[in-house]
């Protein structure tokens, strides 16, 4: 059963573009997108895209805002942080390391933590868009914990099969595999085909 509802962490490592190109299109999909935003977060979208006030008015652009509600990461009563909340699953785009760790842990301190926790426990899908680059040990094992625990790990490495021509071209693919993995339908080009039309 669908509930058109995902939730959207967004944490501090480097991909602001990603989060926001994926909430454009899962609202463009009719899809409601909740979002949670660590502070590291809130300066990652202001360092990487002018952001100041993190709103729906400034996270998706048109008529799809409306589809936008943001919870305050500090409100652990928040509604995303209860299981009785009914979604289609989570994604944290960008994860951090650091997140990824809390969340391996089962540590708690945000509300993009709780959420995470949560949709754990549920059993409904947790995706970690991790863009962090080298992986360190601690990292892996972090990644293989969060797997055995039900997560998939979904890092922020576009492909280059489908011949990109542009940042927005690389934002799609990234967008459109995150869909995927979340069940929304969507005509992003990330299909391989062994013998691409040129």
């Amino acid at each position: 059963m669908r509930h058109n509802k995902i939730v959207v962490g967004i944490t501090g490592a480097s991909g602001a573009p990603y989060a926001l190109r994926l909430m454009r299109h899962l609202t463009d999909a009719g899809i409601e997108v909740h979002v949670a935003i660590s502070a590291l977060g809130r300066r990652l979208l202001f360092d990487e895209s002018d952001i100041r006030r993190c709103e729906p008015e400034t996270l998706v652009e048109g008529d799809g805002c409306s589809l936008v509600t943001i919870h305050n990461d500090n409100d652990m009563g928040a509604t995303i942080a209860s299981g009785s909340f009914l979604h289609d699953g989570m994604v944290i785009v960008p994860c951090s390391s650091n997140t990824m760790a809390s969340i391996s842990a089962g540590i708690t301190t945000s509300l993009v933590h709780r959420a995470a926790a949560v949709s754990l426990k549920e059993g409904r899908r947790l995706i970690i868009a991790h863009r962090e680059s080298p992986l360190g040990r601690i990292d892996l094992m972090n990644m293989d914990r969060l797997a055995q625990a039900g997560a998939v790990i979904a890092p922020l490495s576009p492909g280059f099969y489908m011949r990109p021509e542009s940042i927005d071209d690389l934002l799609d693919f990234m967008a459109g595999r995150l869909m995927d993995l979340l069940g929304v339908e969507h005509d992003l080009a990330t299909r391989w085909e062994s013998s691409p039309t040129r």
